[in-house]
């Protein structure tokens, strides 16, 4: 997103972001957009359902939900503007070819910060501006499976407090697709998108462009998410 670190590991969301690797071709915009119930005259109007495409003729491999508290949120400016707490469900799919497919769902609460620049760049942020977030992303994993996984394959995960500052300084962090593959694995999106909402005004930070702000500032542009592992 302007994302976190982690989520959102994955999460745009700044110095702590990492470009995705092969191309990005589907806006996940909708899910959040209806979710918060607005709209945004020009964002597309994607069926739901596409925001999960993995072939889904098996069962999850992986089937979790984990809590992140205190992790951090950056913008189109770079700059970090928020803490994050979220909730998040992370699937894995095994496509039998070394590759596995992966869909995760958040959503959160955010904690703008005064004197930062707003996600979209409008303007600067007074640190009253604390609102909600939903999205998520698709990618694809390329590794080997850890024979005993660090963590539950189904259910919940527990929390993860990040304990980030504003300088994207996470000493909690931890890679949750490290929890379930072995050291080397790669990691590259699909598509990624999330729609931030503070009272009136929307920011939608998505693989296909940026869109809003929490300041309801016109704003455009293509960002990067987070480092999500």
């Amino acid at each position: 997103m302007g994302y976190t670190i982690g989520i959102i590991g994955l999460i745009s969301r700044s110095s702590m972001h990492t470009a995705p690797t092969h191309s990005l071709i589907k806006l996940l915009i909708l899910l959040g957009l209806v979710l918060f119930g607005i709209s945004i005259a020009s964002a597309k109007t994607v069926p739901a359902s596409a925001v999960r495409n993995c072939d889904r003729s098996n069962a999850p491999i992986i089937n979790v939900t984990q809590k992140v508290v205190h992790t951090v949120d950056s913008g189109q400016a770079g700059n970090n503007w928020a803490f994050d707490d979220l909730n998040r469900q992370m699937k894995v799919y095994d496509n039998g070819d070394g590759t596995f497919c992966v869909e995760s769902t958040n959503e959160g609460k955010f904690d703008s910060q005064g004197g930062q620049r707003s996600p979209g760049n409008t303007g600067v942020l007074t640190g009253n501006e604390d609102g909600t977030f939903k999205g998520g992303y698709q990618a694809v994993i390329t590794g080997t499976l850890l024979e005993e996984p660090l963590w539950p394959t189904n259910g919940n995960v527990g929390t993860t407090d990040y304990q980030c500052d504003i300088n994207g300084n996470c000493p909690g962090y931890i890679s949750w697709p490290g929890q379930y593959f072995a050291p080397g694995f790669g990691f590259a999106y699909d598509f990624w998108g999330w729609a931030y909402k503070y009272q009136n005004c929307v920011w939608v930070n998505a693989s296909t462009g940026n869109q809003g702000d929490i300041l309801c500032g016109a704003s455009g542009g293509g960002g990067a998410p987070g480092d999500p592992n």
